[in-house]
């Protein structure tokens, strides 16, 4: 049987191991090394209706860039949706993309910062028809807002969530 002194001098030791273990990297990285998905950067959808997709997305008060890779960039806050022109997804060599994605794909949700009339009165100077809302909905804060529902025009579902 081991005396006090003894258990201490093994425990010592083990724990000494269990440090140059980590230190060497035995045993894989720590959960706090390695990282983990912060949020989104950018998505991107195939774009029809060039023209129409511009006046639009300018009228609802987004800043947008053309590459002049066939590619509109439309920036919200610290996102972007990159918008294909039709040349650019429709291109055969293009194979950066979702093969099976045609306008229109896309289901955007935004946050709006307003009340619910002066989003109405946005939608209405970009000339959006409201589909559904404003209706109650559990967004991606994991609390409840009042969504509206329009869409861009490609046909892309875009909602809008209004937090408390």
């Amino acid at each position: 049987m081991l005396d006090k002194s003894s258990r201490r001098r093994f425990i010592r030791r083990i724990a000494a191991a269990g440090a140059a273990f980590g230190a060497m990297g035995v045993g894989g990285p720590s959960a706090q090394n390695m990282g983990r998905v912060r949020g989104f950067d950018h998505v991107a959808l195939p774009m029809a209706n060039t023209d129409a997709m511009r006046t639009f997305y300018k009228a609802l008060g987004f800043d947008l860039v053309e590459s002049g890779r066939g590619t509109m960039s439309v920036y919200v806050g610290d996102n972007m949706i990159n918008f294909h022109l039709p040349a650019r997804w429709q291109d055969k060599t293009f194979t950066n993309r979702a093969p099976a994605a045609v306008p229109p794909c896309g289901d955007l949700c935004f946050v709006w910062e307003g009340t619910v009339e002066s989003l109405q009165t946005m939608l209405e100077r970009a000339g959006a028809k409201i589909e559904t809302g404003p209706v109650p909905r559990e967004g991606g804060r994991r609390k409840t807002g009042t969504s509206v529902y329009v869409r861009d025009p490609d046909g892309n579902l875009l909602e809008f969530m209004i937090y408390p």
